[in-house]
């Protein structure tokens, strides 16, 4: 499996406050951002995957709706994180 646990405590001991940090904003915002370049080379391979598709738009609006959220609430962090995961915005 692409996203083992070890994985998952890596991405957020790098972007959350500590390895145990699964709710903030910047350790989800990490992870959706890892599954999604997961699955886009995914679909490169397979072109009429169209299930992965939808679930590959899905999860690009739940990161989108939740890079909103921080960019209201604090911009700083919002700008830190987008230069961190290599986002354009």
């Amino acid at each position: 499996m692409y996203l083992d646990q070890a994985k998952k405590v890596e991405i957020f001991g790098q972007y959350g406050k500590d390895a145990k940090d699964t709710g903030s904003v910047e350790s989800q915002v990490a992870l959706f951002t890892y599954r999604i370049q997961h699955l886009t080379e995914h679909l490169k391979k397979n072109k009429k995957d169209f299930g992965t598709a939808r679930s590959l738009t899905k999860m690009v609006g739940r990161r989108r709706k939740l890079l909103k959220y921080l960019y209201n609430k604090d911009v700083n962090r919002y700008r830190s994180l987008i230069k961190a995961l290599g986002l354009r915005k």
